[in-house]
């Protein structure tokens, strides 16, 4: 998994609140292989109509988003199902960061664990960024050092769970966050086998 350090990408707006890991990636598509990629299918029925055209309304489509790499949100993203399928989506479909007031928790920690960058800003910071993004094609920084966006002439912090932004910075899962303390993991097995030298007995055979 890449670190993620500072990001200068362009930015979407998606105005909806209450976005559900099923809107994201609907259930009929994970059936599909993740190896077939998942991109395609990200927020297929609020992009799509049922002949499969593209709606004319739809934010993701909309000229000057291709390539997005944030996207910007109103609360209570990724609610819904632990689908970690709907993480897949957005990563196969390009995006680093996604920016909203909240995120569902399990989406939150799916997220982090595939290198995206869940941010929680305020909701008039959101309400502030998706009228910027409204107006055109606009690009957002994303500094995961600083916990800080700038867009435009503004900055803005950003709030993220301290365990999850080392993960983030490093390009850690959690065997590597765990692996990170080997030491001193090693140095308290040292000591306890000192101050406890019969817990290493229990469960062996007896001869």
């Amino acid at each position: 998994m890449r670190p993620f350090n500072t990001l200068t990408a362009l930015a979407c707006p998606l105005p909806l609140a209450n976005v559900d890991t099923d809107q994201i990636i609907p259930a009929r598509f994970m059936k599909q292989p993740r190896s077939a990629g998942y991109g395609r299918f990200l927020l297929h029925d609020l992009r799509f109509d049922e002949k499969g055209e593209t709606r004319p309304d739809s934010p993701l489509d909309a000229p000057g988003r291709a390539g997005a790499e944030v996207l910007v949100a109103r609360r209570n993203f990724g609610s819904g199902s632990s689908r970690e399928a709907a993480v897949y989506a957005l990563v196969d479909g390009g995006f680093r960061c996604v920016l909203a007031p909240s995120f569902g928790d399990i989406f939150a920690s799916n997220a982090v664990n595939n290198g995206l960058l869940p941010a929680r800003i305020g909701e008039e910071e959101a309400e502030w960024l998706l009228a910027w993004l409204a107006e055109g094609e606009r690009s957002i920084t994303v500094d995961l050092n600083r916990q800080e966006l700038r867009a435009g002439e503004r900055s803005m912090p950003f709030a993220i769970d301290p365990v999850w932004r080392t993960k983030l910075l490093n390009g850690w899962n959690d065997l590597d966050l765990t692996l990170s303390h080997a030491s001193a993991i090693a140095a308290f097995a040292e000591r306890d086998a000192l101050a406890r030298p019969w817990v290493r007995g229990i469960g062996e055979p007896r001869t």
